[in-house]
Order: C-alpha cells, then structure tokens, then sequence
C-alpha cells in the first residue's frame, strides 16, 4: 500500500481551523498499520509504504483518518473502505478516493450461525399453530470495540402487523468468536381448527411470507452511551416454504438507518496505490517444467534467450519480473550467476562507460531488489543509530539561505551538516567487512564485466559498483529511512530536509565523477561540498569499493556482531518464575537478535529477562480460549517454561512468529509436538491432561528455511511468475512472431518487433516454447482445481457464509464457464 495524502478534510470547529491527522489500515475493524500524524493541516501528506502478508480472510481494506486530540479520544473524520472482491479494479493505480462518514451502525464484521425450523403445533385444545425455532449457535470475528467484546445477540419475529419482544440470549465475556447455542420461539401464525390439508390457509401464508426474523449482535457495555451495535441480520420466512428447516451461516451486515444527510464529498478525499495478489499454490511438483526452465537462465547462451529474461522484456514494468525472479533465485541459490550473466550482456550492449547500469534495465532492477532483501540487517547495523539520532535531536541543518529560519545561524547549520555527514560517511566506509557476502560476489562480477569491457577507462570498476552500493542502496535509505526499515514511519519536514541534504552529498561523495561542484544544480550545494574536495575522501571511498567487490574477502568475525532482527512493545504473561508472583499481564519492549530474545521495561532500558535462541524450542500460535485475548503466541523453552505473548494485531503476530521460527529453526532440541492451549487451573485446557509435563499433543507447525535473511516459498515465486507469463501471453506470442521474422528475413526490422531484445532468435523461440507449454500445463490445473472447488463448495457453509460477495462473483464466473449449477 502506498498512503499518499489527503485534501480538502473539513475545517476544525474551533479559531484554528487546522487538524492533527493520522492514517490507519485495518482488515475489517482490525488496525494493521499507522501513519505519522500531520500536525496543523487540512491537506495531510503522508507518503508512506506499507507491506504485508495478510494472515486471515477479510471482507474489507478500510483506511480511517483521524484528528487527535489531546484530552479526548481521537475522532473519526471519515473512512475508506474496498470490498475485498473490488482490489483488482484499482490494483497499483494511484486512485483518489472519496471519504465516507463513519457511524457506529455501519462498522461491522463477522458472521453468525443459524438453524430455523418452522413446525406445526397441536395443541391440547385441538386446534393448530405454527411455531419458528431460531437457534443461534455461534458466531465468529466480531469486532472489538475499545479493546473488549463482551457480546450477545437478539432474536426478533417482525411482520407488517406485529413485531414480537426481542428475546435475548446471555452475553459471553471476553470473545469475538462466542458459542451461545440457545433456542428461541415464536409463534408464527394464530391458532385455528386443525382441519386443513395444507400447511397454512391463504391469509397465513401472505402473512407468513411478509414476516421476518431478525437477529442483532451487541457488544455489552459499561459506558454510560449504551451497548453497541456489531451487526444484524434480517431473513424473511418465505424460504421455509420450501424446506421447513434451514442451518447456515451468514455475514452480519450493517444496519441501514436512512441517514444520509452529509454528501460523501464534505469530508475530501484520500489518494491511495494498493497492489493486491492473490495466488493459489500448487505443491512443489506442479511446477517442476516452468521452474526448471527459470533455473537455467544463468546457463542459456545468449542469455536474452533465458526466460528470465524473456519475463523481463514482457512485463509491462522490470520491477513486476525482478521481485519473483530474484526471490526465486536467491531461493535456489542461483542469484549470483544469474545476475552475472545478465549484467555482463547489459554491459556489452552500453557504449558509454559514465552511462554504465544508470537505466532502469531489468539488471538494475534485480540488483536493487537483491540489496533490499540480502542488505536488510547490513542498513540497520550500519545506519540505523545515526539515523535514528538524526531523527530524534532535531539539530538545525538547512543550508540554503533562502529557507533559513528566524533565529537560525548558517554557519552552524552548515557545521551541523557537516559533521553528521562526515559520521555516515565514515561508518559506510568503514562497514565493508559487513557487507553481505551475495552483494559482494554481484559487485565482483559487476567490476570484472565494466573493467573488461572498458579497458581504457581506470576509474569504470569503482562507478559499476558505486552506482549501486552508493546511488540505489545508501543513499535511498538515508532519503526514506521509512522505506528500509530504518524507522517505522516517514520523517517530518524538518528531519526529511536534513537526510535529502546528507543524501545528496553521500550520493555525490560515492558517485566519484571528475567534476564535483558541477554536479549541483544548487550554488549553497556546491560552497558546501567544497568541506569534501579532499583526495582522502575519494581514497576512503576507493578502499571500500575495492574491499566490497573483492573475491573471498570474508572476514568471518563480522558474523558475530549480534544483528537486530525486529524490536517493538507487546504484551506478555508472567512466566512464574518466582514462586508466589502474580502471573498477571504486563507491556514489555520486546528485542529479538540473531544470540538471543530479550524484554525490558522500555525502550533501551537494560532486559528484565534474556532467552539465548539456543533455547527456544518452538514458537507457535496460542488459542484464544486460553486467556479470552486475540493474536497471542508461545514460546517454548526447555524444561516446558512458556512465554505467553500477545501482538497488538494479526499482522504483528505473524510477523514474530515467522521470525522467531526462522532464527530458532536449526535448533537441535526442537519439538516435534507442543500444547495449543494454556496450562491453568490444574490442567492443560487443550488435552485435559492433568500433569503440566505432558508432552504436548499436537504437532508442531512446519518451519521456514533456516536463513536469517529469508524467508521464500520457492514454489510461491514459481506461481507468481506463471500469473505473470499468463498475463503477457499475447506478447510471449509476439515474441515468438518476432522470433519467426528475424529468422527469414535480414531486412530493417519491424516497428512493433523492435521492444524486444533478441540476439538469437532459434535459442529464443525454443525456450518461448518451453515457457507456453508450461504456463498452458500450469493454467489447465488451475482450471480443474476450480471446477473440483466449484462442485464442493457450498453456499451457506463456514469458509463461504451467505452475504460472502467474493464467493458471489466467483460463481457467476464459473456459471459462464461450466454447465454445473450450484
């Protein structure tokens, strides 16, 4: 997701007019994801990025915009809201959206589950009834309001000539999934002689026809305003007539009320870019022909015959083919010779050394995406505390007089730049022995194509590398420090200004052209790099290149500096390490390292308790049912000690488990079987086993690769790749065209031909072939899956309630396709 900025948001009621506004993301009501507030603005720029794997369904990607305030809770001033089934209709398009308003009878999730049963009563007297039992059994992923969810539901008989008291089942305390299992009856149509053949005379089945049950779900509140409102349901008995009996699930939907007297435009409008996949993922053999195929790219001759190359010449934009291509390939351990041989024949086709990877080539691409997967960790150990620094002390930077503040001196400014660019260049140049050794080997090969291929030119082995490590890796990451990882959101104005002022210098610094005063187009620029027009800098910047593009260079104690992999508050549980604690919940700042998981009170504080990754066991999902709270997880360690935590939202959660499963995964000790559930009260409440030292009695979940780096589904990139290939099918088939007509013909070549690069066009067509007859295998078995699917799937069950608008649309689509019916 891209959250670019919002315009024209209604005034503040007060003198200042002005807003404080934040962004949120949320699945459904959940919050994934915050902006950085926009102080005293009624057009908010945000400019943030955010990514993640969506670990749940969902009906709803919804973006609320809040003004803080500071004595009350922050107020809604409007929302965004995109059914799931409607993502691809804006799928990486930057949309302006129009603000809705939010109201309490709008915001809703979940769903419930229902049987009714009509019946036919006699009663002693002889004469007939008839009765509608309503059995509410269950309902699943209510909202949470003000983080709690004590809900219970109401049952409603409404006619056009009675509605029937709400009767009301008992509230269940503390859970968005209760199970009630209560019945309800109401009687339906008025007593008369049980003398009819039929079920119901005319009157009573006009009257049952137009007769509804209603059901509404509350959350039980202590506030003085009353319970609120989580969802309805209204089903009208006219379908009992076929079957006197029904049992199903539905989505509850939001209550209509008729108010709608603001216009959506009142409140403005927030410009968004989301880019929403979503693939189904064979097993690994399904995909074995395309994947080999992909996997001997590195070995093609030439290589713009390799379909990794040929994906990169048919998709619309490199950066769609580099992000699959290289996950694949670092996946397989194949990068290195892949981005070799493609860099090596970009290198052939460049006539001009200064020129050299500065395109947007799918080389480029694939290098830079490499950097920002491989590079991660070596950003934070190098950047990261100066960065934060940087954002946190606020020392006055601006240096071009024009901007200059009342009060601010440009001598000092100009210091204060200097100095903090003096400290990033230092610990760049000094951090070669960190520098991953996958981005070492690419520079290697990088330095030996550029120096090859431009023998005249001394100075072409250190501009290949430095175009990347300098131009696309440093200094973007100083720029948008949000964007790397470097800090959780983007920077405000003040800060922003004084990392693009370090970006340009550290950029100009790694760059070594000639002339370097030319460079900027600004004259303040210019007087203040004449600080850096020292050869010392140039050598600093030469040894370092040398050192990161240097065969076997790897000074192994670099390893075990303790690398950061993720930090951030959440709840845990005491562990019951002292015999007469309270095993009560507290907030803890939590840090995981490539040595040990550690909490403190706070931030920087020293750890209150430190486990060495040596000893976590396992890490898995906990049941809510243990201590009625969302999103909690374990870890196990030896001599069955858990660590009960909670994450601040679905999203978090999975994102420490993954990490924390990965950096445990090569443990020796690791369990094979764990408890799901919490042992309290005398007894595990998953198993009932009374003794806390059972082993556990479910398997462990299947773990992720062992590299602390990655975390890749090889077979996951495979199938992104083959959506891919789908897509641009009408130009692999041009390219086969184009294939064709270079092989007969040695005249000028054709106009719409001429977008692609093919060096020989026999190599070419036969691994064209190979690519459509793999993707035709692969579309065949998406084919049958969803006809298996489609004859399976039942309208009403749990995983597709009645109300599921995605399942809707899915089947008009296979109805067109296929003379099955539902």
């Amino acid at each position: 997701l891209s959250l670019g900025e919002a315009k024209n948001l209604p005034t503040y009621p007060g003198p200042n007019k002005m807003r404080d506004c934040y962004c949120t993301v949320n699945l459904d009501q959940e919050e994934v994801f915050r902006t950085k507030i926009v102080e005293k603005s009624l057009c908010p720029f945000y400019g943030e990025d955010f990514y993640c794997e969506i670990p749940r369904t969902f009906r709803h990607l919804s973006f609320y915009i809040f003004d803080r305030d500071v004595f009350r809770r922050d107020s809604i001033i409007g929302k965004v809201a995109i059914q799931k089934e409607d993502l691809q209709k804006y799928h990486n398009r930057d949309t302006w959206f129009q603000l809705q308003h939010v109201d309490a009878d709008s915001e809703v999730q979940g769903k419930v589950h229902l049987e009714l049963r009509l019946s036919e009563v006699i009663t002693d007297t002889g004469v007939v009834c008839h009765k509608l039992a309503t059995r509410v059994l269950e309902c699943q992923g209510l909202p949470i309001v003000n983080g709690q969810c004590d809900p219970y539901a109401t049952v409603t008989l409404a006619g056009p000539s009675r509605q029937s008291e709400a009767k009301k089942t008992k509230v269940k305390k503390k859970t968005n999934n209760p199970h009630f299992d209560e019945v309800f009856y109401f009687e339906v149509t008025r007593p008369s002689s049980y003398n009819k053949k039929s079920h119901f005379d005319i009157e009573d089945v006009d009257e049952v026809d137009k007769m509804e049950i209603r059901v509404d779900l509350w959350n039980a509140s202590n506030l003085k305003f009353g319970d609120e409102f989580l969802g309805e349901l209204r089903l009208p008995l006219k379908f009992l007539r076929q079957s006197s009996s029904y049992e199903a699930w539905y989505f509850l939907q939001p209550r209509d009320n008729g108010n709608k007297s603001l216009k959506p435009d009142d409140l403005g409008s927030l410009r968004l870019n989301v880019v929403y996949t979503e693939d189904h993922v064979f097993s690994s053999d399904y995909y074995s022909p395309l994947r080999d195929v992909l996997l001997k790219s590195a070995d093609v001759e030439p290589v713009s015959a390799s379909a990794a190359h040929i994906l990169g010449e048919v998709c619309r934009e490199k950066q769609e083919a580099a992000i699959p291509l290289v996950r694949l390939f670092l996946h397989y351990g194949r990068i290195v010779p892949f981005i070799s041989a493609i860099a090596s024949a970009e290198v052939k086709r460049t006539q001009d050394p200064n020129t050299i990877f500065r395109g947007n080539s799918l080389t480029s691409k694939c290098i830079d995406e490499t950097m920002k997967l491989a590079g991660m960790h070596y950003l934070q150990v190098t950047l990261k505390p100066i960065i934060d620094e940087i954002c946190q002390v606020h020392k006055p930077c601006e240096i071009d007089p024009v901007k200059l503040k009342d009060g601010e001196n440009l001598e000092n400014n100009r210091e204060n730049l200097r100095q903090y660019v003096d400290r990033i260049f230092t610990v760049i140049t000094k951090s070669g022995v960190s520098c991953p050794t996958v981005m070492c080997d690419i520079f290697f090969s990088l330095r030996e194509s550029a120096a090859k291929r431009f023998q005249g030119d001394l100075d072409v082995r250190y501009t290949a590398v430095s175009s990347f490590i300098f131009l696309r890796f440093f200094a973007p990451a100083i720029l948008s420090p949000n964007l790397f990882q470097l800090t959780p959101h983007h920077p405000d104005p003040q800060t922003s200004r004084t990392l693009t002022l370090i970006s340009k210098t550290i950029q100009t610094l790694g760059s070594l052209s000639k002339s370097k005063s030319a460079n900027f187009k600004e004259s303040y620029m210019a007087t203040f790099y004449d600080y850096f027009n020292e050869q010392k800098y140039a050598d600093a910047v030469k040894n370092f290149l040398d050192l990161i593009s240097s065969s076997g260079r790897r000074d192994h104690k670099s390893i075990e500096q303790p690398i950061l992999l993720k930090e951030g508050f959440m709840i845990k549980r005491a562990q019951g390490r002292k015999r007469f604690g309270m095993k009560n919940f507290k907030k803890r700042w939590f840090r995981l390292t490539n040595h040990e998981f550690t909490y403190q009170k706070s931030k920087g504080d020293h750890p209150l308790c430190s486990i060495p990754i040596e000893n976590i066991l396992a890490v898995e999902r906990l049941e809510e049912e243990s201590f009625k709270m969302k999103n909690m997880f374990q870890v196990i360690q030896p001599e069955r000690r858990v660590l009960y935590i909670q994450a601040n939202n679905c999203v978090e959660a999975k994102d420490w488990i993954d990490i924390l499963t990965k950096v445990s995964q090569c443990n020796k000790k690791r369990l094979t079987v764990y408890h799901p559930s919490a042992y309290l009260n005398g007894h595990w409440l998953c198993c009932k086993a009374t003794a806390d030292n059972t082993p556990g009695c479910t398997p462990c979940t299947g773990g992720l690769p062992a590299n602390i780096q990655l975390d890749i589904d090889g077979d996951r990139e495979t199938e992104r790749i083959y959506s891919l290939f789908n897509l641009y099918m009408p130009k692999l088939e041009k390219m086969q065209e184009a294939c064709g007509s270079k092989s007969v013909y040695d005249g000028p070549e054709e106009e719409e031909y001429s977008t692609f690069i093919i060096d020989d066009p026999q190599e070419t067509y036969k691994t064209l072939r190979l690519i459509i007859e793999g993707v035709g295998t692969l579309e065949q078995e998406h084919a049958q899956y969803k006809r298996d699917k489609f004859k399976k799937t039942k309208y009403g069950s749990q995983e597709h309630p009645i109300g599921d608008k995605s399942f809707q649309t899915y089947i008009r689509q296979q109805s067109e396709i296929s003379a099955h019916s539902i």
